[in-house]
């Protein structure tokens, strides 16, 4: 397991810098929060993902249809009790608001880090501060 969790890691990396583009999952060309995610996954599984529903843009997004948490909880287990490297972190982004921003952590601790795609930012790592912990609505186990 911590293998395949390093292999995320590695993979996440790789993405570093692909700019962000809605709906796109192709690394060094575009991608989106669920599309780094789908490329992680077809690293690992070597196809897509089936069944995750496509989303739109807008975070503020209201309403009871989880379909990305939903999606994402019959493809991939949930992850442990704590916080790991390689955990895939669902965020809801505004308190009434569809969860709907993706991320991987890729460090724990005081200097907590993930890897996610931010809209005019492109794929970067950002700390995982406060505000962006708060913010964490499921962990997930793409392993």
């Amino acid at each position: 397991m911590a293998d395949r969790r390093a292999r995320v890691l590695a993979e996440a990396r790789l993405w570093l810098g692909t700019p962000y583009c809605h709906q796109a999952s192709l690394r060094g060309a575009g991608a989106d929060c669920l599309g780094l995610v789908r490329g992680l996954w077809r690293a690992l599984h070597g196809t897509d993902p089936a069944g995750i529903p496509p989303y739109g843009p807008d975070w503020a997004e209201t309403g009871r249809d989880e379909a990305l948490w939903q999606a994402l909880s019959h493809l991939m287990r949930p992850a442990g009790p704590t916080l790991e490297p390689g955990d895939i972190l669902l965020f809801r982004m505004r308190a009434a608001s569809v969860a709907k921003h993706l991320g991987v952590l890729t460090a724990t601790g005081p200097d907590a880090r993930f890897i996610h795609a931010y809209s005019g930012h492109g794929v970067v790592e950002s700390p995982l501060s406060t505000p962006w912990a708060r913010r964490i609505v499921a962990r997930f186990d793409l392993t």
